[in-house]
C-alpha cells in the first residue's frame, strides 16, 4: 500500500481512537470525563440500595440452603 494512502489512513484511525476514548466509559461502572460523562446507573443511591438488597437476599437464600442440607444430613444420620 502506498504511503500516500497508508499514512492519512493511520492518522484518521488514530484520531478516531482518541475521540472514541474520550466518550467511552473507562470500565464497568466508571464514568467518562466531564463534558460527556454521566453518573452510571450502578452508582445512583437507588441502584446501590437495590444491589445491596439483592446481595442480602442471595446470602439469605444461600444460608437457608446450607441449613436445609445440614438438617437433611442430620436427619439421615439419625435414622
Amino acid at each position: 500500500m502506498p504511503d500516500r494512502i497508508f499514512m492519512p489512513l493511520m492518522a484518521l484511525i488514530g484520531l478516531a481512537m482518541i475521540a472514541f476514548s474520550l466518550v467511552w466509559p473507562q470500565g464497568y461502572g466508571d464514568r467518562s470525563p466531564p463534558p460527556w460523562g454521566t453518573v452510571p446507573i450502578q452508582q445512583t443511591p437507588e441502584m446501590r440500595a437495590k444491589i445491596q438488597r439483592e446481595k442480602d437476599a442471595a446470602a439469605l437464600r444461600d444460608q437457608q440452603a446450607r441449613q436445609q442440607v445440614t438438617d437433611a444430613r442430620a436427619a439421615e444420620a439419625g435414622q
